[in-house]
């Protein structure tokens, strides 16, 4: 029947009215937003890259570094190892991915394999938890006493997979604390990942922000001979030559004091006697202790805070530093103290990452963009308003009303969803709109068929309305199934941005169509009691 309860109309009308006030902040300028309430003026849709431009870089995991590292600390666990087994040795290397070492007596070969096969870690499946039945590494013997301990393919592979699902959420805080909106960063392949940041003009900065591995240390400076003295012969076999930033060279301790992994909190400041920029960093409790005995038992010698093996400051160290907090200063600039601390905060990448791809949208092409959009938007909804007015005179009208908002509630579920729109969405758009329309199209035909039977206006429309409800949700949940698979196996951000556009229509479409057409149809009729349908 076409009458509707007052607990109906009332959903309706509530639920369009709704619509309207969170798509409202997308039409109105930042002046007049300030001035609204928090909820409202931050339920705008974001737009994507291709639309107000921005930075887009492709970075992949250095595997090479990678394979590296973690076949220096197998060297060091094997060293460990035959150190607490008390198992002579010589020949130490690593070669590749496979550490070789001889031991001085051939009859330690099957203890020594033992112990060291309890440094294997079995590796489990990535999406299952379950384990594999293989291992990160393989220990092998031969003859007078040679054990080689080689990286498999299966832990290599499972530590890149590992350390791309860790950067993608370091990087998501760093991006974070620039304060940009609605980043994109996802995985691209097994290791390489993606990131859009929109709004984002300055790629070098984003690259310098991504690029860096940020692993801090503190170790001391070693003042056994100068670094003149350790780059023309030899360093001690306990220290490196570091350089700073601006190529003074630091002989210092390999031994790590305290880690970055220490901290808490930094926060960029300034100096109170220098005004210089700063970063002023807190430990937690195990790196307070650490900090503490290390400074204690080094007053009057240097301190060098080394990032990323480069030495950003050296100072003395002029009494023991109880509190677990200090400042960190290097002849920084604001934006260089500012970006440091966010590195710090946000943590150290697992492994370096190499930037395979970058680009900048700027903000006129996003400009075009959206004025292609528009462009199409309008002239699509012009044809269609032709159509139905001429078609369907008043139905016409009143499904004109009802797209109007579908339109709306599209925009404000992307609002509240906090979705991004981008030039494919956009397309999403203009494609609902004319299933919107056919919506409409196949109820009123439907009415039609039913007066050349010979039913009066009312049962009609009422007959047409109810057998054409089977056909939209039909062709409407098809729809939806497909838009669901694109966005679950889509990939790119574009390809996504347009399947949400496509659900969020595909929802609405069924509202507006046949619920909301139906309500203001069984208002006129209310009003008109018509002997004979206006179409």
């Amino acid at each position: 029947m076409l009458h509707f309860s007052r607990l109906k109309t009332a959903l309706i009308l509530v639920v369009t009215a709704l619509g309207i006030l969170f798509a409202v902040p997308n039409l109105l300028p930042a002046s007049v937003l300030q001035h609204l309430p928090s909820w409202l003026a931050s339920s705008h849709v974001t737009l994507g890259l291709d639309l107000q431009g921005g930075s887009h870089i492709l970075l992949e995991v250095d595997a090479a570094a990678l394979k590296k590292e973690r076949a220096d600390q197998v060297r060091d666990d094997v060293r460990r190892v035959l150190r607490e087994q008390k198992i002579g040795y010589s020949g130490l290397t690593v070669r590749d991915t496979s550490i070789q070492v001889r031991l001085r007596d051939a009859n330690d070969t099957q203890a020594a394999v033992t112990e060291l096969r309890k440094l294997a870690t079995p590796i489990t499946n990535s999406v299952l938890g379950s384990s594999t039945g293989e291992t990160d590494i393989t220990v092998s013997s031969g003859a007078d006493g040679q054990i080689t301990v080689s990286l498999t393919d299966a832990g290599i592979n499972a530590r890149i997979r590992s350390a791309v699902d860790q950067s993608i959420e370091i990087i998501r805080r760093r991006i974070d604390q620039l304060g940009t909106v609605e980043p994109t960063i996802q995985r691209q392949g097994a290791d390489r990942i993606l990131v859009q940041v929109p709004g984002l003009q300055d790629p070098q900065r984003l690259k310098a922000l991504l690029g860096q591995t940020a692993k801090l240390s503190f170790r001391m400076v070693d003042q056994s001979m100068s670094p003149q003295q350790a780059m023309e012969t030899r360093p001690p076999a306990e220290s490196d030559v570091l350089q700073s930033s601006d190529g003074v060279p630091y002989l210092v301790e390999k031994q790590v004091r305290v880690s970055g992994e220490d901290l808490v909190d930094a926060q960029p400041g300034f100096d109170q006697t220098s005004r210089q920029p700063i970063v002023s960093f807190r430990f937690n409790n195990n790196g307070a202790r650490r900090f503490a005995a290390t400074t204690q038992d080094a007053v009057g010698r240097p301190f060098a805070i080394v990032l990323d093996n480069q030495v950003i400051s050296a100072p003395v160290i002029r009494e023991p530093i109880l509190g677990g907090s200090g400042q960190i200063s290097g002849s920084f600039t604001v934006q260089q103290a500012n970006d440091l601390a966010i590195l710090l905060r946000a943590g150290a990448l697992p492994a370096p990452l190499k930037v395979v791809e970058e680009r900048t949208v700027g903000p006129s092409l996003g400009q075009d963009s959206i004025q292609a959009g528009k462009t199409a938007a309008f002239v699509a909804a012009a044809l269609v308003a032709v159509f139905m007015l001429a078609v369907y005179g008043l139905f016409g009208l009143f499904a004109l009303i009802a797209l109007a908002v579908h339109v709306t509630l599209m925009f404000a579920l992307q609002s509240l969803l906090g979705a991004t729109l981008t030039l494919p969405g956009i397309a999403g758009v203009v494609l609902t709109i004319g299933m919107a329309v056919d919506s409409n199209v196949v109820i009123f035909e439907r009415i039609r068929d039913e007066a050349r039977e010979g039913r009066s206006a009312i049962a009609a429309i009422d007959k047409g309305f109810s057998f054409a409800l089977g056909t939209i949700l039909d062709a409407n949940l098809t729809s939806l199934a497909t838009a669901v698979i694109l966005f679950l196996l889509g990939g790119s951000g574009p390809v996504r941005g347009f399947a949400v556009t496509y659900i969020l229509g595909l929802l609405t479409t069924v509202f507006t169509a046949y619920t909301l057409t139906r309500l203001m149809i069984a208002w006129w009729v209310k009003w008109q009691r018509p002997a004979k349908l206006p179409i």
